[in-house]
């Protein structure tokens, strides 16, 4: 009996994610983020907006913020950004942007592309681009509490946009982060399952 060899069924990726870091950078908690979306369908990328991968420990916030003011900030990222996520497009049936912070802000900006979803997570930023009408489905998470600005103010105008989801969760400003003094477990589970239903994900 002749047995004929089959090329092996390729797995093809359906979906293609791209995740924007904190000011610290690429750091454990964001490399834990990229894992937790990563299936047999997916690919995640986490984009590095930092020259030559450099990072920030949390007790050099103050650093990481004016590094990344006074050498990314949030306009020169935006054409390499969205040439990359458009080339996405061409190559994935969903590309999904998710953004973290300052990452988040730079999500915000760039949901006025036609992917599939965008994801920003406690974003403070947004507040000073609420001119942006995203031409995507967004899911904007939020803390309870700020110290800079009133969250709330910011939920009741984003409330009204079209395409804009907004979830509150009980925290401050870093509460999905493991790794942050922030850090609460019980909003980081209910905002991850949140964010996995956004996607349309199956959760096991």
């Amino acid at each position: 009996m002749i047995h004929y060899w089959k090329k092996p069924k390729e797995v093809v990726m359906k979906r293609k994610i791209f995740i924007l870091h904190e000011i610290y950078g690429i750091n454990q908690f964001i490399k834990e983020q990229a894992e937790a979306y990563r299936d047999e369908h997916t690919s995640v990328c986490c984009v590095l907006l930092y020259p030559e991968g450099k990072s920030f420990s949390y007790k050099q916030e103050q650093q990481a913020y004016d590094f990344f003011f006074h050498t990314v900030g949030f306009d020169a990222p935006l054409e390499m950004l969205s040439k990359n996520l458009l080339e996405a497009c061409e190559k994935y049936e969903e590309v999904v942007l998710i953004g973290y912070s300052v990452g988040a802000t730079l999500a915000w900006r760039l949901s006025t592309l036609p992917l599939h979803r965008v994801i920003c997570v406690y974003g403070s930023r947004i507040r000073q681009f609420l001119d942006v009408q995203p031409s995507c489905p967004t899911l904007v998470i939020l803390p309870s509490c700020e110290s800079s600005f009133d969250v709330n103010a910011i939920k009741n105008v984003l409330e009204h946009k079209s395409n804009v989801q907004t979830k509150q969760y009980h925290g401050q400003h870093g509460f999905m982060d493991t790794y942050n003094s922030h850090f609460c477990p019980s909003s980081y589970f209910q905002a991850h399952t949140n964010i996995l239903n956004f996607l349309g994900v199956e959760q096991h």
